[in-house]
């Protein structure tokens, strides 16, 4: 079976990436914007950096901020409504993967109304025409929602969080720059990062990674340990590094998918709210360790992107329990809960578990497991 890659078309980096929001809409021919944000980001005036440069450029929009920190299908059809009562024929999502996981599903819906019952993307759907013309500005340096071919919803009434997955959804446009970052509170961009790590372990260790999307997985690790201290910290070289790694992490895993640590966060997002980063955070370590028979030599090369020494001179037990323990010692470092006290009961256990077995992630996790054994690594962390 041949290996695919789906990417941007044009993503621009680096301070002053913002200004080509302006260029692409005009070049492109668009009129009329639909800004697509969160109510946060709206209030503490990060999103007015963006309508600050549509307005500039004499660029009209609609302003649709009516999104959860986990993004629901009430979400989505307010969006759909909004959108057509808007007049707009382009789309600009600016947040983390609330608003631009919101932006893919609208503007998917809005190209393919036969999608109108968002639980029908659910999976892999079977969309025909590619979503309304999207630019994404990603306000935090972990979902990587602006290079992925992927998007979450919540199911309020099923309590439970649906993966789609499709190639029509991947904004044409990314645009990453730190300064639409700074303002990250300490702790989210602690797990925001280790959002990005769990994205670039779990791609890295995939049944279906390759050789193009290792390169990938293996430089944001390395980018991760070397900078998330110093972006939680708030140094601009920090929060510059950051942006970069989880955008290279994202290439990676988009196009070959996650595992059980995904699996497991989704449904602790569905059912208590937990922050996706902080749950991804808090099961990595324990997931790894559950994982690492069926891993090969991969281990080894996590603990070397992470900075431990060494590895060479290690046994495969050795370097798999140094991989481990790196990046336990970087969540404490940042500050991220070592387990789940005080987020799950063990009354729900059953029910996360087999909707983790459910999840669309659970395949690609390197070891085959069960509800069982995804409800004794939720039981280990209470």
């Amino acid at each position: 079976m041949a290996n695919r890659i789906v990417l941007n078309t044009i993503s621009y980096h680096g301070k002053g990436a913002l200004a080509e929001i302006a260029n692409e809409l005009k070049t492109r021919g668009y009129q009329k914007v639909f800004l697509c944000s969160d109510p946060d980001l709206v209030k503490f005036g990060v999103t007015k950096k963006v309508s600050d440069v549509l307005d500039g450029a004499g660029i009209p929009y609609a302003l649709f901020s009516e999104i959860k920190p986990n993004p629901t299908i009430e979400n989505v059809l307010a969006g759909v409504k909004a959108f057509r009562e808007s007049g707009a024929d382009a789309i600009v999502a600016v947040g983390g993967g609330s608003s631009i996981d919101t932006a893919k599903a609208v503007g998917i819906i809005i190209a393919n109304p036969d999608f109108a019952d968002v639980r029908s993307l659910e999976g892999v759907a079977p969309t025909k025409n590619h979503a309304v013309f999207t630019i994404a500005v990603p306000t935090t340096a972990g979902t990587a929602a602006e290079v992925t071919i992927n998007y979450v919803i919540t199911d309020v009434e099923k309590k439970r969080k649906f993966v789609c997955v499709d190639v029509h959804d991947i904004p044409e446009v990314a645009v990453v720059d730190p300064d639409m970052m700074a303002t990250m509170p300490k702790g989210l961009t602690a797990s925001t990062g280790m959002d990005a790590l769990t994205h670039a372990i779990e791609g890295y260790i995939t049944k279906a990674a390759w050789d193009m999307t290792d390169m990938f997985h293996l430089h944001a690790i390395e980018l991760i340990a070397k900078y998330l201290p110093a972006s939680v910290e708030g140094k601009p070289e920090g929060r510059e590094g950051m942006a970069l790694a989880q955008y290279v992490a994202g290439q990676g895993f988009s196009n070959v998918g996650l595992g059980i640590v995904h699996s497991m966060a989704h449904g602790l997002g569905a059912l208590y709210d937990t922050p996706h980063g902080v749950a991804n955070a808090i099961l990595l370590p324990t997931v790894m360790r559950y994982n690492a028979p069926c891993t090969g030599e991969k281990y080894r090369e996590i603990a070397r992107a992470m900075g431990v020494e060494g590895v060479d001179a290690m046994s495969q037990d050795e370097y798999r329990a140094a991989a481990c323990d790196a990046v336990q010692a970087l969540a404490a470092r940042v500050g991220i809960p070592a387990d789940l006290k005080g987020i799950l009961k063990d009354e729900d256990v059953q029910f996360l578990a087999e909707s983790a077995y459910a999840d669309a992630c659970r395949p690609g996790n390197p070891r085959d497991t069960s509800v069982e054994e995804i409800a004794e690594l939720f039981r280990s962390l209470i």
